[in-house]
Formats: structure tokens, sequence, C-alpha cells
């Protein structure tokens, strides 16, 4: 039997302002979801605190002043769904690119949201004791259902991340598996992040009022 069988994550990867990130938070907290710090001491936050900490995040990247603080947003999320109860994991992460012929020390900021694919079940056979993954799908429909919606809804709000770069003699196109919103563009075209590295962000709006990434 393959013991790795539906291992691996369900992931989302986002940058949205704090107020499209309190949306978010909204749905979570429709399904009593707990968030805790993954300190030692696995601290609880309620929502305000969350949002709280995402906003300090989101602001370490947008400012035009680069803040004297490190950025740093992570979570475990358990939410109980009808007789389920799963976790979900939620951290910063960042897009890596080059500049001037080696990778810039920064990177630009996002979010990740994921889901484990497998639920882990304890087994016995004549060889001795194992685990394997099943499918998450199988076993936790409903919290699956709510990873979908999340996914859904992030979707209608946001667009893939486009950005470019100075190359050696032309702008290069960066297209990491990001979402951003509107909003989130418009707050870090002027950041000190882009201003440092000559990005020019690709997601804006026409004359005409239209979104093109």
């Amino acid at each position: 039997m393959e013991r790795l069988k539906n291992s691996g994550f369900y992931k989302l990867k986002f940058l949205i302002t704090p107020e499209e990130f309190n949306q978010m938070l909204a749905r979570f907290e429709q399904k009593q979801a707990k968030f805790h710090r993954t300190n030692h001491a696995m601290t609880p936050h309620d929502l305000d605190q969350v949002l709280e900490a995402y906003r300090t995040y989101y602001q370490y990247y947008t400012a035009q002043d680069r803040p004297d603080y490190h950025p740093f947003f992570v979570y475990s999320i358990s939410i109980a769904e009808g007789d389920e109860s799963s976790g979900f994991f939620v951290r910063n992460e960042g897009v890596s690119f080059p500049y001037r012929g080696q990778w810039a020390e920064d990177e630009l900021p996002y979010i990740l949201l994921s889901l484990p694919k497998g639920i882990r079940i304890d087994a016995e056979d004549e060889r001795g004791k194992y685990y394997l993954y099943e499918d998450i799908r199988g076993h936790r429909p409903l919290t699956y259902v709510f990873f979908e919606e999340m996914a859904a809804s992030m979707k209608k709000m946001t667009k893939p991340l486009r950005f470019s770069i100075q190359a050696a003699d032309a702008m290069q196109e960066q297209k990491p598996a990001v979402r951003i919103s509107q909003q989130a563009v418009n707050d870090l075209i002027d950041s000190w992040i882009v201003r440092k590295y000559g990005l020019v962000m690709n997601n804006k709006k026409d004359i005409s009022g239209t979104y093109r990434a």
C-alpha cells in the first residue's frame, strides 16, 4: 500500500489589503475558527489580534520608508464544520526575483493558506504498524468544500500577480503563482521595495477602468 498517497497540501497564495483580509476572517469566524501562534505555548489569538498582526505585516511592505521591524505572520487554524474538525495553516512567504545578476535580498510578500490533502490513518498488518494518508475529501468533505469556497472568493477579489524587473536590455515580466487585489497593487506601487528594485507593477487599470493583469 502506498503510504504517502494523498499527502501534500491544497494551497492558496495571495496578497490583499487588511480590510479585504478581514472579510476572509469573517468566513473563518462562521466556522468557529481558533487561531494559535506557532510558538511553544501555542498562544491563542482572537480575530482582532489576527487582523492587527496581518495589518502590521502588510504595512511593512506597503510603507514608503522601510520600517525597522521584521514582518511575521504565522498561525495554525482549527475549525469546526458540522461533525468535522480540521486544521489549516497560514503563514507569510515571499516571491524571489533576480536583481543585477543575482537574487534580490528582499522578496515581494504574499500569504500562504494551506490545507492538508490527506488525513493520517494508523493501520497494522502482518508486517507491523504503519500509517497512510487518505483523501481529506472522503473524511472531511465539508472542510474541503469550505477551502474551495475560500479559493473561489479569493479569485473574485484578485488577479494573478504580474510585475516586471529590469533585465540586461529590457523589462522582464515575472509570473508567480500568487494572486493580488487591485488595492494591494495600488498600495505597493509607491512602496520602498518597489522603488528600491525599480519594479514595475503590471496589474493596473487602463483608462476605461478595465482591470488587466
